[in-house]
């Protein structure tokens, strides 16, 4: 394999890095580090980025804080950091200047090794990280050096360039990652799912889904889909991949030829046997994948079509499934009070996740809410009002789910918390329970960003565990 920076010489060449931040800053001093002239340009100018400056200034790189629009005189390439919109002026600069545009994974495919690791790599609106975490445990099990990297864990610069061996990685790559991914070739990839967010980057859901399909170009060995979503069986069809690359679907339901699924309580492969018109592997109970809600068993059986992809036996797949834990925030069962469990969803940030979450419980109290990102909730609620015993909101655009249940669930009691203190999640878990009964959940599943009211979905999430917490003393 030839090293993919070969094709562009860093030496002496003025590259500008557009943001600081995490993936900013790693990207300047690998570039300063083989010669290239760099210039970094970001819009802020706070405490933390003058830090930031200050370290890469005494390395001797130029550093341009508050003046993002404007495109370095004599740039000859731009690597962005990935939250950096297409429709910047320095973006638009450099396309009438005809300046290429990287992201960090981009950086990082170009600079692989002759003996670079291949990439097992996943996207989707829903379910990337914990599908990557996955797979690096299902491939840890099968005895293969590993790391979940990318938007995750360890960033890929370092994972291309430390001193660590791996024999494969598991990748998640977020829609803006993939948009300046222009040369990315894994050797397996999936696409869990396709719903609207980040239309607001992208510009519309055309748009957004065709970044997600990037995931798929030039795939050698197998291009993983969501059976129930056909938008990225889509996808799969319009990629430009190498002769022989497979489409192997994934499904709840009983699997077909070339596909993974669910059999009596059994996950199986009918992908990667012999035979696979008649013959099915069994790889592991759905008892194995924790937590085991559906939309789980769907993230565990796309980590297991990778991993079979890749050659990995079925035993390593069962083992991995097992000895995983799932991070913090996602369906995480916190307490249960008076026969009534309380869940912690935070993650769930948009519609399609808190309705995979809501889809997990048969009688719910849901809580709910925060910066809806111009989303819609009819949908949502009008295919969650039967397991909806009552509603508490809260958060800045509660109104746009209030009004939604009004439409699609007027029987279900809403209560509406219209305060944004550090005390509205301990009143939100207190009304929950008192409208919840027996064997009910109390479920955390916002359908919304946090940042209205907390820094991030953790904190929002550690305050609801706080909340029962406080609840059950």
């Amino acid at each position: 394999m030839t090293s993919s920076s070969e094709l562009f010489d860093f030496q002496g060449k003025r590259v500008t890095v557009a943001g600081l931040g995490v993936s900013g800053v790693p990207a300047a001093k690998v570039l300063h580090a083989r010669g290239a002239i760099v210039t970094v340009v970001n819009d802020g100018d706070d405490a933390r980025a003058r830090e930031q400056a200050a370290e890469l200034e005494a390395l001797g790189i130029t550093v341009r804080l508050g003046d993002g629009a404007a495109l370095p005189e004599g740039t000859e390439l731009i690597v962005t950091a990935p939250g950096w919109k297409p429709d910047k002026p320095l973006f638009l600069a450099a396309e009438k200047a005809g300046v290429p545009v990287w992201g960090d994974v981009e950086l990082a495919w170009r600079l692989r090794g002759p003996e670079a690791a291949p990439w097992l790599a996943v996207t989707g609106t829903n379910g990337k990280t914990t599908t990557v975490q996955m797979l690096a445990s299902i491939l840890k099990a099968a005895g293969l050096r590993t790391a979940a990297v990318g938007n995750i864990g360890v960033s890929l610069l370092d994972a291309v360039l430390g001193e660590e061996h791996y024999d494969v990685l598991a990748v998640e790559l977020s829609s803006y990652q993939l948009h300046w991914a222009p040369s990315l070739r894994a050797h397996s990839a999936a696409v869990l799912n396709l719903a609207p967010d980040h239309l607001d980057w992208h510009g519309s859901m055309e748009a957004y889904a065709r970044d997600k399909g990037r995931i798929y170009g030039g795939n050698r060995v197998a291009c993983v889909y969501n059976v129930e979503d056909k938008a990225t069986e889509d996808l799969v069809r319009e990629a430009d991949v190498e002769e022989g690359c497979r489409a192997i679907g994934f499904t709840l339901g009983t699997p077909a030829p070339s596909q993974l699924g669910v059999v009596d309580g059994i996950l199986v492969d009918r992908a990667f046997v012999g035979n696979r018109q008649k013959n099915a592997q069994e790889l592991a109970e759905v008892s194995d994948v924790n937590p085991p809600a559906p939309h789980n068993i769907a993230n565990a059986l796309a980590a297991a079509a990778l991993a079979r992809a890749f050659g990995v036996p079925a035993q390593a797949v069962r083992d991995g499934l097992r000895s995983f834990r799932p991070d913090a925030h996602r369906i995480a069962h916190v307490a249960d009070i008076d026969s009534v469990a309380y869940v912690d969803d935070s993650k769930a940030t948009n519609t399609h996740a808190a309705e995979a979450s809501l889809a997990s419980y048969e009688s719910i109290v849901w809580i709910a809410g925060g910066l809806a990102k111009g989303a819609s909730f009819d949908e949502l609620v009008a295919k969650s009002a039967k397991r909806l015993r009552g509603a508490v909101l809260l958060g800045a655009d509660r109104a746009l789910i209030r009004d939604a249940l009004a439409r699609h669930a007027p029987e279900v009691p809403v209560v509406d918390l219209d305060r944004t203190d550090t005390e509205a999640m301990l009143q939100a878990v207190r009304e929950a329970k008192r409208l919840a009964q027996p064997g009910d959940t109390v479920l955390l599943a916002p359908a919304c960003a946090s940042m209205d009211m907390f820094t991030n979905y953790n904190q929002r999430g550690d305050a609801f565990a706080a909340a029962v917490r406080e609840l059950e003393a």
